[in-house]
């Protein structure tokens, strides 16, 4: 997504019986600032300033689907079920629910009971109608960019349309206002997983601004927006009516929350570094740039306010199979790729380990292969005889990358290397504030596009359906994942067949095998398993490492007095 909720890190194990869903979650949270913790008794009052290089793609909760976007969202909107990060390991709890869901019918219904007292900014209480129909809006054609899940999972979903029209989804029920009832088209044994994403919060019908909602998101969570200005500014304040002894995950320390947007991400490192003035209450939710990465990940006097997060994810380059035609053209690209170079354009080392699979390591399915060059700089004379194989075409590829100095960097060293094999690139830079809206749109296609991903939580079926199933090209022409525009009848039968698996080793293998299926068909090129690495001001407290959404929390975030 792309830089997106697509989130998670740890191992998990997940067991279905006829009655009940027991989901345990292992392993432990990511590691990173020793100083900044969650730690400690947090001051009250003062400003935190958010330096961002551009701003957020949507914090629409049912539209957003990166990780910036979600994680600001958190400060703003409850989901139904949310992740407690204080302990040594993640922890699922409820959050607008009392609890984490009660499974039943083998797990294809899923049922929630809200907390009472939850409130609105205008000290409304939140009811599972506001739920429902935030859920619903999710469908509307002009409420688009968000997760499939819903449509993928909801009884009906696949021809619903939204609430606009006056109609409702018959599969979510409201038996009262503290009860939601989900009834899903296949057994979803970590269903309550999906609901901690930003997707399932609520939204009154009477505040919902369609697709302007970004900038009027109504909350119930311990900010609200006092004013935004795309591109420029967005301030968040906090909102009177929260409660802290209704939420369990969040706190309200600070007085105000100023999110600033469009300076380059260099310039925002090296202010923020050097802990002057206003930067000693600042911090960054977008990645080191790749030129300053190297220095500051060596830094002792960073470490207490430097924030390396291991990322359940991969970037990536896809190739478009629609253009790219034929498969050893594509095979030529996986072994004329520099990773080596691409990598030094991300930061180095710092930036993560060398990728051969789609799956990243601590995800359920995740299985050791590499179908291509064992040297990361890739290998030459093996692209070379595949061009030759291929009848030594000449071609042409447009190459779509974001319009920052990273990117750049990382487009460049593609263009060299497969200028190496006879393959000419035009570097398209695309606006970072559109990028994932423009390359997921069926209508802007390109030959070769930079991706990553991150899981949205601990497991296969939250990466190779989203980023491998060709039916979304047809069924969501404005939000297409699948880059590659992968559409191969058998991969598709085999997610499905996947799907419904509920032995969970046996499911984790097939998604093992189908990982190296796609690398088998040249779809995209793996680069680097991803650590994302921020830094804050010195007066900036009870940040966060989240290892769900590979950002650094600002749920419990204060400022030292």
């Amino acid at each position: 997504m792309t830089r997106t909720t697509r989130t998670t890190r740890r191992s998990r194990t997940v067991a279905l019986t006829a009655t009940a869903v027991v989901i345990a979650l292992g392993a432990t949270a990511c590691g990173g600032s020793s100083g900044n913790s969650a730690g400690g008794s947090p001051s009250k009052g003062g400003t935190l300033t958010i330096l961002d290089d551009a701003d957020f793609n949507h914090i629409d909760p049912q539209r957003t689907y990166t990780t910036e976007g979600s994680s600001m969202d958190y400060e703003l909107v409850r989901t139904l079920t949310g992740w407690d990060e204080t302990g040594s390991q993640p922890k699922l709890v409820g959050d607008l629910a009392t609890d984490t869901g009660t499974p039943s019918k083998g797990a294809t219904v899923w049922t929630f009971h809200l907390r009472h007292g939850v409130k609105w900014q205008d000290g409304s209480e939140v009811t599972a109608q506001d739920v429902k129909y935030g859920v619903e809006r999710a469908f509307s054609p002009d409420i688009n960019g968000g997760p499939p899940y819903a449509s993928q999972w909801l009884v009906g979903g696949d021809s619903y349309k939204g609430p606009y029209q006056g109609k409702q989804l018959s599969s979510i029920q409201t038996p009262d206002k503290y009860t939601i009832v989900f009834h899903l088209n296949q057994p979803v044994a970590d269903f309550n997983e999906t609901t901690a994403m930003t997707g399932w919060s609520g939204v009154p019908k009477a505040h919902d601004t369609g697709a302007t909602y970004d900038t009027h998101v109504w909350s119930d969570g311990p900010y609200m927006i006092k004013s935004y200005t795309k591109n420029k500014e967005m301030v968040l304040v906090r909102n009177k009516n929260w409660s802290q002894s209704s939420d369990p995950i969040r706190q309200q320390n600070l007085n105000e929350i100023d999110a600033k947007f469009g300076q380059d991400q260099a310039a925002i490192d090296q202010q923020i570094k050097s802990d002057g003035g206003s930067a000693q209450t600042a911090i960054t939710q977008t990645p080191i740039a790749g030129s300053d990465l190297t220095t500051m990940a060596g830094d002792p006097s960073l470490k207490s306010r430097y924030y390396k997060i291991p990322a359940p994810g991969i970037n990536y380059l896809a190739i478009n199979m629609n253009r790219v035609k034929d498969l050893k053209v594509r095979q030529a690209i996986e072994y004329a790729i520099d990773k080596t170079t691409v990598r030094g354009a991300f930061g180095g080392s710092a930036y993560g380990n060398y990728a051969t699979t789609m799956l990243a390591p601590g995800i359920d399915g995740h299985k050791d292969f590499n179908l291509y060059s064992s040297n990361p700089a890739g290998d030459l004379t093996k692209a070379k005889a595949l061009m030759k194989q291929a009848g030594n075409p000449k071609p042409t590829m447009s190459l779509a990358v974001e319009n920052i100095p990273t990117h750049e960097h990382f487009a460049d060293a593609v263009k060299t290397a497969l200028a190496k094999i006879g393959i000419t690139v035009n570097i398209t830079p695309i606006d970072k504030n559109n990028y994932f809206s423009t390359v997921d749109n069926v209508k802007n296609q390109y030959d070769l596009t930079w991706g990553d991903w991150i899981a949205d939580w601990p497991n296969a079926s939250t990466v190779l359906p989203t980023l491998f199933d060709g039916r979304q090209i047809k069924k969501l022409p404005q939000s297409n994942n699948d880059l590659a525009y992968l559409n191969d009848p058998k991969v598709n039968a085999q997610i499905d067949k996947i799907g419904k698996m509920t032995d969970i080793k046996q499911r984790n293998v097939a998604y093992g095998e189908l990982d190296e299926q796609i690398l088998k068909d040249a779809a995209v090129v793996p680069l680097m398993y991803m650590n994302f690495s921020e830094v804050s001001g010195s007066k900036v407290g009870g940040v966060i490492n989240d290892s769900i959404m590979a950002e650094p929390s600002l749920v419990h975030a204060y400022i030292k007095q």
